[in-house]
């Protein structure tokens, strides 16, 4: 999967990552990669294994591609059924020790296949390519996903009182919240916000920027974590776009800036509330894919139970400074290094490496073609009559996808990466 020399790299670095772990009381290290239905799936080894995983990658077979959120399998034209396998390759960059998993340490993996080619559906990968295409330009992205949660006691109903971002939630679930917090300072992530949310039960946690790839490494390591800290508390969690029908949702909103020399391109420009033209560009790219992208960033079908108007949503394809009924929201925070996007219609059902992945996809071809933004919404787009609305279903979003000019540009640039 890899050339002699990075097969042996990747070796020494596992071979002082035993050492390391060791001492530290750790016997086993998870792999995790995430599927096309946004479910987390998981390989693990003992630690005396590691480094034979790291060079040589663990088994993993390909029909997972092909898996539903209830665990049966489709089937696509390029599909090989059961025939074949692949190789789970862990970036031990990555590797953290699991502060609610007393010794178990995690990492991503990527997928290769037996003869050491990058595999094409790598999710993974997608987003490392992208990330790359923004790289080629001379620019570089920032990004961030925000996490939101439901926990639930053992009879499936919400584990809080009180209203959204009430502190009476606050208190009853004060232990909890302070070992989520607790645990993910202990895995070396910056923590900005965590508080109750609007709806019953549930919570939010945001975490410091990061890369394309890394901010989806992050945002699996959180989840991860919080479902381990849950566990420990009796707790069931949730991550699905919508818990209790007709409540706010679970987002998962993702949040990017553009970046030239160390210049973020969403502030101190000339254009409306400081935007550079490249930042205009890719922003209106972003925009004109929004019904496309909901295939990626909102793809089950409970996803547009959460997509409605009136619920802080984004259901409507506009932008507009700090408007949240806006499915892009801009925010200018107190200076040039707060100033970034939001795309508020993902939810938490999303694989965050396609999701991601996309976005950039959608926003070079923004640039690419210097595409201008149009006018902002400056107020509810539910009371405008010109106002458009997002696809309303997953078939409407999923037929935007497929005639989408960005999607055909990844896949014909797709081919083959070469080695690792």
């Amino acid at each position: 999967m890899t050339t002699t020399n990075s097969r042996a790299e990747r070796a020494a670095q596992a071979r002082a990552a035993v050492v390391q772990l060791a001492a530290g009381g750790i016997d086993g290290v998870v792999f995790g990669w995430v599927d096309n239905a946004g479910l987390t799936r998981v390989k693990s080894v003992p630690l005396p294994q590691l480094e034979h995983a790291a060079e040589h990658g663990v088994g993993a077979v390909p029909c997972f591609d092909l898996a539903l959120v209830d665990d049966s399998f489709t089937t696509t034209a390029s599909s090989a059924g059961p025939m074949g396998d692949l190789r789970l390759v862990p970036d031990l960059d990555r590797l953290t020790p699991l502060a609610a998993q007393p010794g178990w340490a995690w990492a991503p993996a990527d997928r290769y296949t037996q003869d050491g080619t990058p595999h094409p559906g790598c999710q993974r990968g997608f987003a490392r390519r992208a990330t790359e295409a923004v790289e080629r330009r001379g620019l570089s992205v920032l990004a961030g996903i925000e996490i939101e949660w439901v926990v639930a006691d053992a009879a499936g109903a919400p584990a809080t009182s009180g209203p959204g971002y009430g502190m009476t939630r606050f208190v009853e679930r004060s232990d909890y919240l302070r070992e989520v917090l607790r645990a993910l300072t202990a895995q070396g992530l910056t923590v900005l916000q965590l508080h109750p949310e609007y709806a019953a039960g549930q919570f939010e946690v945001s975490v410091a920027a990061d890369g394309p790839v890394g901010a989806a490494d992050t945002t699996m390591l959180v989840r991860h974590t919080v479902r381990a800290v849950s566990a420990r508390h009796g707790l069931r969690v949730s991550f699905a776009p919508v818990f209790t029908e007709g409540a706010i949702g679970n987002g998962g909103h993702l949040h990017l800036s553009l970046w030239r020399q160390g210049r973020n391109l969403a502030h101190g420009g000339p254009g409306r509330h400081g935007l550079h033209p490249e930042a205009e560009h890719f922003l209106s790219g972003v925009l004109a894919e929004l019904p496309a992208l909901l295939a990626l960033g909102a793809p089950g079908v409970a996803s547009y139970l959460r997509l409605v108007p009136s619920h802080f949503a984004g259901a409507y394809r506009c932008w507009g400074l700090e408007n949240r009924e806006a499915a892009l929201r801009l925010i200018t925070g107190s200076g040039a290094g707060q100033a970034n996007a939001e795309v508020k219609c993902f939810d938490a059902a999303a694989n965050p490496y396609l999701a991601v992945g996309g976005v950039l996809a959608a926003g070079l071809a923004g640039l690419d073609a210097g595409m201008p933004l149009p006018p902002e919404t400056r107020s509810d787009p539910a009371a405008l009559a010109s106002a458009e609305r997002l696809p309303a279903s997953l078939p409407e979003a999923s037929d935007a996808f497929e005639k989408s000019a960005p999607r055909r540009r990844c896949r014909s640039a797709r081919g083959s990466p070469g080695r690792r």
